[in-house]
């Protein structure tokens, strides 16, 4: 069987993990909590305790060195899915210094001595800032805020080793059923751009894309990864609030709408996937 090790199960690295092993692989799954080893355990995902940001961590509830949990969470894998957020929103120190791109970089030298020889990162369309155009996996990155430069970098480190293959996969909004559109927006007034459209994919699909990428062993590729349902701002999160029997947002007309519309043809084309919640 072949092993995977996923670094970060969170929102979408745990369901991810479960899916991966009703596939059949064998997951390595890390988390920085104490109380979720136990639970990575229960559905068959072998834990460990990983914070990058310190000298000093846990594997499996025993005291040990960075170095040799990072060495034991990537043994015998073949491939690794970096899934941690940057978090960089208010954090001034953590934007001055860079410290997701020294977290992801300082993980280089452990994959290039270890057995990987796929790395997923899993990015997002915020690389592209807020460019007005179709968006394409061809398009020239310009990230405007401090998390999308900072993943784009990070990006670039990863392609660039040749020691290892990197595919990137750039997610739009995420949702999912405990990440209901409909409450986002709903009673709130005066939001702009009413018109522009919206770029979500749904959990499910999320781990739809990254099984695929993996069973057709398509690396070295850069994919946007969005829902191929465009409604715009005031229709979708209009009629989520509805569903939801919430208050109903009010959008401000008085300015002309922006935004841009990220495509996904590489998605359906190259991978020749099929979206299971195209219409979120």
């Amino acid at each position: 069987m072949k092993k995977i090790s996923i670094l970060g199960c969170g929102w979408l690295g745990f369901p991810l993990a479960k899916s991966l092993i009703k596939k059949g692989f064998l997951v390595n799954g890390s988390t920085t909590s104490i109380e979720k080893l136990a639970v990575l355990r229960h559905e068959g995902i072998t834990p460990f305790l990983i914070n990058i940001s310190l000298p000093v961590v846990l594997e499996n509830n025993n005291s040990d060195t960075f170095s040799d949990s990072m060495s034991a969470f990537l043994q015998e894998s073949d491939t690794l899915i970096i899934d941690i957020p940057p978090k960089l929103r208010g954090d001034e120190a953590a934007t001055i210094e860079k410290i997701f791109v020294k977290k992801i970089a300082s993980l280089i030298p452990y994959i290039e001595k270890s057995t990987i020889k796929n790395v997923l990162f899993v990015s997002s369309t915020s690389v592209y800032g807020e460019q007005q155009l179709n968006v394409t996996e061809v398009t020239i990155p310009k990230p405007d805020t401090e998390s999308g430069k900072q993943l784009l970098e990070v990006e670039q480190i990863l392609q660039k080793n040749i020691n290892f293959k990197t595919t990137i996969l750039r997610f739009g909004g995420l949702i999912g059923e405990d990440r209901q559109p409909g409450k986002y927006l709903a009673g709130r007034e005066n939001l702009e751009n009413p018109d522009a459209v919206v770029n979500l994919i749904h959990q499910e699909d999320c781990i739809g894309i990254i099984i695929k990428i993996i069973e057709t062993n398509n690396w070295n590729e850069t994919f946007n990864a969005v829902s191929p349902f465009h409604p715009t701002r005031e229709e979708y999160y209009t009629q989520k609030a509805r569903e939801l029997n919430l208050v109903l947002p009010k959008f401000d007309h008085s300015k002309p709408s922006s935004g841009k519309i990220i495509e996904n043809d590489k998605i359906e084309l190259l991978l020749k996937y099929t979206f299971t919640k195209p219409n979120l």
